[in-house]
């Protein structure tokens, strides 16, 4: 079960997320945007800082560069979290579309041309979505994180293989993720 109260909590974790793997635009590694983002004894931290300091060594036009040849031209670094699943299936549209209707009905219009699995635009709507009071968010947060656990695991296992410079960062958000799931408690007979 997602702990909402938790995830709310973590906004501005999400925030950064959603910057930091979007295509990276100039001041991005502004120290005072990890410090706003996350205090010392956030789950996803110390991964965010590593990537923050080894990313820092490149110029940005590194930065830009790096993105586009891993993350646009890699089809197993992909950003899009039902791709590693469902590829271009049928069963994908179905996904995607159970996505943006999630999103509309929390009142965040989908940015033209985008689809609604791609990791930046996931992070964002859990950064400004309207969601925390609504009674509907156990179930569609339920679906959310379903999509975020399992693209993440299939980009993590990617950029493991690459001994990616992005590795920390995504390894930081399904720490974040995890961080917001409570074990449902069992009832013994």
């Amino acid at each position: 079960m997602i702990d909402l109260k938790k995830l709310d909590e973590q906004r501005s974790a999400f925030a950064y997320y959603s910057h930091h793997l979007a295509y990276p635009e100039p001041g991005i590694f502004d120290e005072e945007f990890l410090r706003a983002s996350f205090t010392p004894e956030d789950p996803g931290y110390r991964g965010a800082e590593t990537y923050w300091k080894n990313m820092r060594k490149w110029s940005h036009a590194e930065v830009q560069e790096y993105y586009t040849a891993t993350f646009d031209f890699e089809k197993s670094l992909t950003l899009y979290m039902t791709f590693a699943k469902f590829e271009d299936s049928k069963e994908r549209g179905q996904m995607l579309a159970r996505l943006k209707v999630m999103y509309e009905m929390y009142g965040l219009n989908m940015p033209k041309g985008e689809l609604s699995d791609f990791l930046p635009l996931m992070c964002e709507f859990v950064h400004i979505g309207d969601w925390l009071e609504d009674e509907r968010s156990r179930q569609s947060f339920a679906l959310l994180f379903a999509v975020l656990e399992d693209g993440t695991f299939h980009l993590r296992e990617a950029l493991e293989k690459h001994d990616h410079p992005y590795l920390p960062l995504v390894k930081s958000l399904r720490r974040t993720l995890r961080s917001c799931v409570k074990e449902e408690e069992v009832s013994v007979q």
